[in-house]
Order: C-alpha cells, then sequence, then structure tokens
C-alpha cells in the first residue's frame, strides 16, 4: 500500500470512529467506550469504504439476506411460561419413533414406546435459536431435538421481571427459564443438554439451581465458546488503556443508552457499516468466512434491541457457577470453543475442563466466537460423536451434512 492510500485509509478509519461516537454523543452519551471498541474494526471497514459505495454495501446486504437460507429451518411450535409469566418460544424438531413392540419392550413398557434422547439446544447473548443452523441440519431425523430463544431475544416475549419491575437479568433466571421450556417440551425421557456462550452458563444455571434433574433425566452435555466464572477479566483483545476504559464506563453508557432505545437504534443505522465490522471481528477469525454467514450473524445481532443488550450485560461480570460443573463429572462431555474467540477466550473452556477431566476438549483453530456458524462441520462432528457415547444416536448413524456454507444452499 503506498504512503498516500494509508493516509487515506487512517483518515477514513478516524472518520468512522469520530462518527460512531458522535452519534452516540447526539444521544446525549459519552462515547468513549464505544470508540475504543470501534476503533480496532474501523481501519477494516475504511478499507472497503475506499473501494465500495454505501449504495453498492446495502445493494449486496439486501442481496445476502434475500438468497441466504440460513436461520430458515422450522419446526413444531411452542411455548412455555417463565416464573413470572415471560413467554419462551420454542420450536421441537420431532423424529418418527419406532413403534414395534417385541414381547421384552411389552412387558417392559406396555404399549408405550420409551421417550427418545431429546438434545436442547440454548443460543448465546444477542443471537436465537437460529445460530444453531447448521446442527440443527445435520441432526434432522436422527434425534429429536428442541431450539429455544432465550428471554427478551428472538421470538420469546420480553422478560416480565425486566419491563415491570425493573429486576436484574440474571444467569440464574436463564437457569430457571431453561427448566420451564424442558417441563414443557420434554416432560420425560432423557436429555442432552448443549449452550453456547450464555446459553453454556444458562446449563449451568439449570444443573445449580436443579441437580436432581441432571442426576435423573441429563445424558450429556456439550459447552460451546462458553465461561464458568471470571468473564470480569475478559480483555477483548484490547490493549490495557482501553479495556481499562471500556470497563469503567461500558456499564453506565449501555444502561444510558437503554434508556434512549429509540434515537439509539437511528444510530445503530446510521453506523451499520461500522459496527458490522466489530461483529465480524468478534464473531469470527477466519479471513475467508463466507460474506452470506457473516450477514446471517449481523442480522442476529442487529435483532436484539439496544436496550435488551443493555439489560443482560451486568449478569456476566456476576457470572460464577464453577462449582455447578461438579454435576456433570460423571457424564459425557464435550468442551469445545475457538482458539481465535476474543468473548469468551478459549482458556475459559480449559478451565472448564480441568474440572470435569474426562470431558472432550476441543480447541478449533482459526475459529472465533460463532464457532458453531464458522467450523460448523467440526462442531457437527464431535456432538454427533457426544450423542453416540451417550447413546442418544445409535453406534455408526449417519448424521446428516450440513451443507455448504456458500449463499446457495439449501436448508437440509
Amino acid at each position: 500500500m503506498s504512503e498516500s492510500s494509508a493516509e487515506a485509509v487512517t483518515d477514513v478509519a478516524a472518520a468512522a470512529v469520530a462518527s460512531a461516537a458522535g452519534n452516540w454523543r447526539k444521544a446525549g452519551i459519552a462515547g468513549v467506550a464505544i470508540g475504543v471498541v470501534a476503533a480496532g474494526a474501523a481501519a477494516g471497514v475504511a478499507i472497503e469504504r475506499l473501494t465500495v459505495g454505501r449504495g453498492m454495501r446495502n445493494k449486496a446486504r439486501l442481496a445476502l439476506d434475500s438468497t441466504g437460507p440460513y436461520g430458515s429451518l422450522r419446526g413444531t411450535p411452542g411455548k412455555a411460561y417463565a416464573d413470572d409469566g415471560t413467554e419462551l418460544y420454542y420450536e421441537v424438531d420431532d423424529i418418527e419413533q419406532d413403534v414395534t413392540f417385541t414381547p421384552r419392550r411389552r412387558r417392559l413398557f406396555g404399549r408405550k414406546a420409551p421417550a427418545p434422547v431429546t438434545v436442547v439446544f440454548s443460543h448465546g447473548y444477542c443471537l436465537n435459536q437460529d445460530s444453531w443452523h447448521f446442527q440443527r441440519a445435520a441432526l434432522r431425523g436422527v434425534v429429536r431435538t428442541v431450539h429455544w430463544d432465550q428471554r427478551s431475544h428472538g421470538r420469546s416475549g420480553r422478560g416480565v421481571a425486566q419491563t415491570k419491575d425493573g429486576t436484574p437479568v440474571s444467569i440464574d433466571q436463564l437457569g430457571q427459564d431453561l427448566k420451564a421450556v424442558i417441563d414443557a417440551a420434554v416432560p420425560e425421557g432423557p436429555i442432552v443438554l448443549v449452550g453456547h456462550s450464555m446459553g453454556g452458563m444458562t446449563v449451568m444455571a439449570l444443573a445449580d439451581r436443579y441437580p436432581d434433574l441432571v442426576r435423573e433425566r441429563v445424558v450429556a452435555a456439550a459447552l460451546v465458546g462458553t465461561s464458568s466464572g471470571r468473564l470480569g477479566e475478559v480483555n477483548f483483545g484490547l490493549p490495557v488503556a482501553g479495556v481499562n476504559a471500556v470497563r469503567r464506563v461500558l456499564p453506565g453508557v449501555l444502561k444510558a443508552l437503554g434508556q434512549q432505545a429509540a434515537l439509539v437504534e437511528r444510530g445503530r443505522r446510521a453506523t451499520a457499516d461500522l459496527f458490522a465490522g466489530i461483529i465480524k471481528r468478534y464473531s469470527f477469525a477466519s479471513r475467508d468466512v463466507d460474506p452470506a454467514i457473516v450477514r446471517f450473524a449481523e442480522r442476529m445481532i442487529e435483532g436484539t434491541p439496544i436496550d435488551v443488550v443493555a439489560e443482560f450485560y451486568p449478569a456476566f461480570t456476576e457470572h460464577d457457577k464453577t462449582e455447578a460443573l461438579a454435576y456433570f463429572t460423571e457424564l459425557p462431555v464435550l468442551v469445545l470453543a475457538g482458539v481465535g474467540d476474543m468473548v469468551t477466550p478459549s482458556e475459559h473452556s480449559e478451565a472448564i475442563a480441568d474440572l470435569l477431566p474426562d470431558a472432550e476438549l476441543v480447541l478449533v483453530p482459526d475459529a472465533g466466537h460463532l464457532v458453531m456458524l464458522e467450523h460448523p462441520e467440526v462442531v457437527i462432528d464431535r456432538l454427533a460423536d457426544l450423542l453416540m457415547r451417550a447413546g442418544a444416536v445409535p453406534a455408526g448413524a449417519t448424521v446428516g451434512g450440513y451443507g455448504s456454507t456458500s449463499s446457495s444452499a439449501q436448508p437440509g
């Protein structure tokens, strides 16, 4: 790159950060923390801006939105209700049960076949159940699955306790929400729990609050890109000065943003290019990740209202479910993370595996936080192996392919 080109990139990057900070200041909010985080992605976005006009980028987004199949898989819908009345949306992908009764089966179960194993998927912060698109496609017809949206995410209702009473969201509450979903969608039979990021924390909270459920019904667990605690120490790939600034002001900034949600949402749209760069930086590590996958992740994150983002954030610094991991020591467990994860660094997965010595630890090179979208084949392969070890699917069963990651892929 020539010196003049480098200067141009620097100028555009600086303008991008200034634009973002300016939008937040227009909302009457200090833009310091947002600017610190934005700086890390601005240079890459700036290079794109030198070569591609805004109109062209908007057309590209619309094209990806219309042709990408990701998130298009749907199951039988259902609703559960949390203890505060929050409506929790879930979907079930059923399989045809074997209703052939041998004499032995008739003696054991009468005319009723035993309940199949059900795999319950819990998604992460600012995502929804569609984040498991590839794994869902691969397991269809192989095992019964349940996918649900956490409170205030996806198709679930806004948290009643939060909107009416101002009660802070807690990981403990999410564990109770998962119990409500299990009661409604999986009232009987063995369960495999799968959680990504906040979803993994939800699984730990379920075990902490309902240990008998884990002992009696859970036959395996997969913890993907998650943490059992100490998230307040994560530096998000920032220099010391930057991360200290973020930790100091971000909680207050997010709270203020949440109080001016309508204005802030307009600001998010105005700075879409910059925040798309931030989403990509903190979601993926591969240089060649499919643009349709990146756009799919953007849509999920953009679809999370800023007041929900603000509402959930404090819960992570308070999260500590290290002791709850003891309830999984006798079970087959998969602990998987991307080596390049800057949101829940792989060291946190290694710490979980240290406490579960019989667990399978898989660290995926060239993978970031959304490893199940970035390297779906790895997650599917290790998850299929876990299900076989747990007896959830017969040994030798064929788990379907996850399909191409190109924008022309069809749902599995």
